[in-house]
């Protein structure tokens, strides 16, 4: 594969089983000059496994701005960026879509090198119906914005996927319960 220049790739990640990792992703993290990682040492094990040496950016949350800033300069000047999550597809309920928009801002060019994506293999195996969804990503920390939130939905009749964190769980389904009665729910 040639060098890419000034690109940003956007490159799905395994969830729980590294075999599940596309060979174009491993291609892509082969070739870029840097990668940009949620996790880098979660990143680490993906890159070791795979035999792949490449310099590691910490891109999260809590540092987006000014890693950020840092990315699309070493892409203005020339140099490929591969941005990866711990699991899944980068900009899908976390900081890449930041990234993504910055990109277009400075005339970046992105690209997506599909692979998991948490939500739409949740949906599969749930056994709800899987023909019109709605994906609301992370609900609201704040039980108000959260309350808020369900009322919005609570009409809604396509399936509704969210996603929560674990120690949330039981009481994210006792609100489901309140608001939306017997509606049929699964845990993935």
């Amino acid at each position: 594969m040639s060098k890419m220049p000034g690109k940003i790739y956007l490159v799905a990640t395994p969830i729980g089983n590294l075999s599940d990792i596309t060979f174009r992703a491993i291609e892509t993290l082969k070739e870029v000059d840097f990668i940009a990682a949620e996790d880098t040492r979660q990143t680490l094990k993906l890159l070791n496994h795979f035999n792949i040496k490449k310099p590691l950016l910490s891109y999260h949350e809590h540092n987006k701005k000014e890693s950020g800033e840092k990315i699309i300069n070493e892409v203005l000047e020339g140099k490929s960026a591969a941005v990866v999550t711990d699991a899944g597809t980068p900009g899908v309920s976390d900081p890449g879509s930041d990234l993504v928009k910055l990109c277009i801002q400075n005339g970046i060019e992105v690209y997506s090198i599909p692979g998991a994506a948490a939500f739409l293999y949740a949906l599969i195996v749930s056994g709800i119906d899987t023909s019109k969804f709605v994906f609301e990503g992370f609900l609201p920390k704040k039980t108000g914005e959260r309350k808020l939130r369900y009322e919005k939905l609570k009409d809604e009749d396509r399936t509704i996927i969210f996603y929560e964190s674990p120690h949330r769980i039981k009481k994210t389904l006792d609100e489901f319960v309140e608001v939306f009665g017997d509606r049929p729910c699964a845990i993935c």
